[in-house]
């Protein structure tokens, strides 16, 4: 197989678009978004790195998606319909979506945000466009089974398609037939929501790359089930003849958890997908090749193997380990991808195979400093282990911020951490941990917005095997500032990670 390319030399940011501020109660593709690509140029930036950008459901986890390849109508930018004439600011003004500008209200987004969108739908004309032709065309493979996969599931009020009528849950062709015929309007709407998704995404994208920013996407590698893929393409996932999954992933039990974690996706069946030469794997590659300029691939170690639990246990206790489809599942990837590039994420156990994979596709994988001192100089994520072609991060959205996790480590590694970073005090480690991630051979340094702002806990993203205060955090209109961009960009300069950007500029 063709060995990917290295990446350029450069930095980044983690925001999640959900993060950036708005009078809408979460991030959007408007104004704010083009601000802060505005700061990643003037910071010396090449990269912003964003979390999936689709649909969430239930838990409002952007890595549990009712679709691998449609986008998350929260993101449209009410502005940019109201422009189009399609909504009023009286009409926005008069929506309550929270009351918190930090931290977003998942219940009154969907409560308010809908109703907004089928108003904005019924008074669009985009039928009858070409564009809006032109897109239903070239996403037709995906689109059809999601828009009624959305229409079904609204018209049984949202419960999972497992759940749904048998002739509906079996996919029978003339159940089908029938729905696509008597949901077209429903059909219709959430094909709009999609349309306007995209516009404005790709409008985004493009004023990024033109600024010099590239986006690094991120994909997790199972779908939920709970999703329009494996309602509509279950010969792709392991499910028996009622299309009940027989094996879920998860992780089996660790220093973190006596009993594992159980996430319940349905597994891939990988014999059929190497069958018909990874078809679903090329399709959702190829559509984030359009979407990013790089993509991460989340738990890339299920590429390697991967860990199979009967769908009727309750823990992850009694799984195995099964070998995944490997070298071959990459050159399909690498058939589709063009010039875009991938990054692994193979945090966790080192595992050889994962180490192949990574050789013989050139893929960097990941590095996270806040685990850097957890023992002594043998520890593989202290910066002078580090090889060129590796992204190192302070840590991910699963992390603690920098400042909250130093702030309740142990004597000893506080300790080490100052030695290392040649500090004095406990308070100091956050920043000197982000200028040694500059300063390192890694090709690549991301950190999170949370920390180059110095954060504590109360921004943290996400808590794993948690519910209910997860992915809501968010940056307040005028918290990142022009001297840390002027500061960034010093920095970058200093370690050979400038972009060339707008260096200054007035944000």
């Amino acid at each position: 197989m063709k060995k990917q390319k290295p990446m350029v030399r450069g930095a980044g940011v983690l925001l999640p678009v959900t993060s950036l501020p708005s009078p809408y109660g979460i991030g959007t593709f408007g104004r704010e978004a083009y601000e802060f690509v505005d700061f990643l140029s003037a910071a010396g930036q090449r990269y912003w790195q964003v979390l999936p950008l689709g649909p969430t459901s239930y838990g409002d986890s952007p890595y549990q998606s009712f679709s691998a390849f449609a986008g998350n109508p929260y993101f449209i930018d009410f502005p940019v319909l109201a422009e189009q004439g399609l909504l009023t600011q009286q009409e926005l003004d008069a929506v309550d979506f929270g009351s918190d500008p930090v931290e977003i209200d998942y219940a009154k987004l969907y409560q308010g945000r809908y109703p907004l969108l089928r108003l904005a739908f019924s008074r669009s004309s985009h039928l009858d466009t070409k564009e809006y032709q032109v897109f239903c065309e070239q996403n037709h493979q995906w689109l059809e089974a999601y828009s009624l996969y959305m229409a079904l599931k609204t018209e049984f009020d949202g419960r999972e398609w497992l759940a749904w009528p048998e002739e509906l849950r079996l996919r029978e062709s003339g159940a089908i037939r029938v729905s696509r015929e008597e949901y077209r309007a429903e059909m219709d709407f959430w094909k709009f929501c999609q349309y306007e998704f995209f516009r404005q995404w790709f409008r985004l994208k493009e004023y990024a790359n033109q600024k010099g920013i590239q986006i690094i996407g991120d994909i997790p590698i199972y779908v939920a089930l709970d999703s329009a893929d494996v309602w509509a393409q279950g010969e792709q996932f392991q499910l028996d003849e009622q299309r009940r999954p027989t094996h879920v992933a998860g992780v089996p039990p660790d220093l973190f958890s006596k009993t594992g974690q159980l996430w319940g996706n349905p597994l891939y069946d990988w014999e059929h997908m190497k069958k018909d030469g990874f078809s679903w794997w090329k399709q959702r590659m190829r559509f984030s090749a359009q979407l990013y300029d790089i993509i991460r691939i989340d738990h890339f170690v299920g590429i390697a193997h991967y860990y199979s639990i009967p769908a009727e246990e309750t823990t992850a206790m009694n799984g195995w380990w099964s070998p995944g489809p490997g070298k071959p599942l990459l050159e399909a990837i690498g058939s589709v991808m063009g010039n875009k590039r991938v990054i692994a994420e193979n945090l966790g156990v080192v595992i050889p195979e994962v180490d192949r994979l990574l050789r013989i596709s050139g893929y960097p994988g990941m590095k996270l400093l806040q685990f850097a001192f957890d023992g002594d100089a043998s520890n593989s994520n202290l910066p002078f282990h580090f090889e060129r072609n590796q992204v190192v991060y302070g840590g991910t959205h699963d992390n603690e911020t920098l400042v909250g996790f130093f702030a309740h480590q142990k004597r000893k590694q506080l300790h080490f951490a100052r030695e290392y970073l040649s500090v004095r005090k406990n308070r100091e480690i956050p920043a000197a941990l982000i200028r040694a991630g500059y300063a390192s051979v890694a090709d690549t340094a991301i950190f999170q917005m949370q920390d180059l702002l110095g954060l504590d806990n109360s921004a943290r993203m996400n808590t794993p095997s948690t519910l209910g205060q997860n992915w809501r955090w968010r940056l307040l209109p005028g918290q990142i500032s022009p001297k840390l961009a002027k500061d960034l960009c010093q920095m970058m300069k200093l370690y050979g990670r400038w972009s060339g950007g707008t260096e200054h500029e007035s944000i």
